[in-house]
């Protein structure tokens, strides 16, 4: 078994079906749990872009500012593409992560980045959607805690 552990937060995400999917990607990639915040997207567990219905497992909720919600000794890690930023290839996750996604139609801000340890971007000729970005960043940590422990995973 793994130690630590990784949390999603979403900032206002735009649509039910990005969370939906970003809560699969919890699922089959094992983190721990999912918080958004803002007004635009209301009970994530009703739709179908989560056929495995991992909202049963995975703890979801709804937060006024994800700041306050990352748990004791774990760190924030913004993912944006921004100045500065590391590519996720060269990325070492830490051991309790909270992972911090902006909007598909915004950025998340200096607000956010202040609170965020770590800034990494997963490189790319455009854009990728919100869940997309939640699939590659959960799959490179669960990719390279499996690769350091000389294991599939099964």
């Amino acid at each position: 078994m793994n130690r630590g552990y990784a949390i999603v937060g979403l900032t206002n995400p735009k649509t039910p079906s990005n969370v939906g999917s970003a809560m699969r990607a919890c699922g089959v990639y094992r983190a721990a749990g999912l918080f958004y915040s803002g007004e635009r997207y209301k009970e994530a567990q009703k739709f179908v872009t989560d056929p495995g219905k991992h909202w049963r497992h995975i703890p979801m909720r709804h937060c006024e500012d994800l700041h306050i919600v990352v748990p004791y000794d774990c760190v924030p890690v913004a993912v944006d593409i921004i100045d500065g930023a590391i590519p996720l290839q060269e990325y070492k996750h830490p051991e309790r992560a909270f992972y911090v996604f902006g909007p598909e139609d915004g950025t998340l801000g200096k607000k956010t980045l202040e609170w965020c340890r770590d800034v990494v971007y997963v490189p790319t000729d455009g854009c990728m959607n919100l869940a997309a970005s939640v699939n590659v960043v959960l799959y490179d940590r669960l990719a390279k805690q499996l690769i350091k422990k000389g294991t599939t995973g099964r």
